[in-house]
């Protein structure tokens, strides 16, 4: 649902303890801390490890900062082939030592009662941040560079897939049991140039996590992906997470049989009565059907989503019984 409750108290309390979000993220203590808060209380099926997309910049030679009230700032944006060399190829053992760690512990204390979930940002979406020079709302500078120079751009998705694709296996090596990827600006592209500057990319991906690690559940996710869903599907990944701009029937129909979907009550819902989230966790599991399906929110869950909704929607979930 998010990793970390970030809508929990006892997060907050942390944040105040720690205001840098990358110390929060980059300290092994904190982050298995941080990381079972809502398993603790609820005991959903899966333990996301807390952590951010950009995590791996500063191990590719882009240095960034996530700052309270701003997001993310890349200090040196992406703008030429110049800058795209100076960008370095991850690895992660070197780099992010407190992830593989992490994940290791949180593996010991769940101790199989759950999943351990990690996750990646996919190409095209660690390329926006970093050529726009954070968020962005209209992704002109990608644009332009996607349109006018295509090999520079193509030059530094190249080496966020490979990297990508490194961190997705040095997390797998680690304890994670299944990687979500985020593609969370692909959906500014027309389908057409999805096919071009995303989609390839996240091919070359799962390609070459399935050839080491067959075995290894790959999630992917798109916000507002209602345009692109049997795109999507191309990609090769287990699961496509729908978010709740979808109806979750008619995703299923245009996915097809053999991808699982992830997904896709509205967060907006746990503002709701109890009997509306009941009545809406209900609809979304006929609609998905039997099989196949992880039941979850639709996008990450908002802050000042009241903790004992959280706990009903938990609890009508085990409950349900096809």
């Amino acid at each position: 649902m998010r990793q970390a409750g970030r809508y929990m108290k006892s997060y907050q309390d942390i944040c105040e303890r720690y205001p840098s979000f990358r110390e929060r993220s980059e300290n092994v203590d904190l982050v298995v801390e941080i990381s079972l808060q809502p398993w603790n209380v609820f005991k959903p099926d899966g333990v996301i490890l807390f952590s951010d997309i950009l995590t791996p910049l500063t191990g590719m030679n882009i240095p960034f900062d996530i700052v309270k009230g701003k997001g993310p700032v890349i200090f040196n944006p992406v703008q030429t082939i110049a800058d795209v060399d100076q960008v370095r190829e991850f690895t992660p053992e070197g780099s992010v030592p407190y992830v593989g760690e992490a994940l290791k512990i949180l593996r010991k204390e769940v101790d199989n009662e759950a999943a351990v979930l990690g996750f990646v940002g996919a190409p095209f979406t660690l390329a926006s941040y970093v050529i726009e020079g954070g968020s962005s709302k209209n992704f002109t500078k990608i644009k332009k560079l996607a349109f006018s120079q295509p090999k520079v751009l193509h030059a530094l998705l190249e080496k966020f897939a490979t990297s990508m694709a490194k961190y997705i296996k040095y997390q797998a090596d680690n304890g994670a049991q299944v990687v979500q990827i985020f593609d969370s600006w692909a959906t500014e592209l027309s389908p057409e140039d999805f096919e071009v500057f995303s989609l390839p990319y996240l091919k070359q991906i799962v390609d070459s996590v399935k050839q080491s690690h067959p075995n290894l559940p790959l999630i992917l996710y798109a916000s507002g992906s209602g345009g692109l869903l049997e795109r999507l599907a191309l990609t090769g990944v287990d699961v496509v997470s729908l978010d709740w701009t979808v109806d979750m029937a008619e995703g299923r129909r245009r996915l097809g049989a053999d991808v699982a979907v992830q997904g896709n009550v509205d967060p907006g819902v746990l503002f709701g009565s109890k009997e509306f989230i009941t009545k809406r966790i209900h609809d979304t599991v006929r609609k998905a059907g039997k099989g196949k399906h992880i039941l979850n929110l639709g996008h990450g869950i908002k802050v000042g989503t009241p903790e004992e909704n959280v706990a009903h929607f938990f609890d009508v979930a085990k409950d349900i019984r096809y």
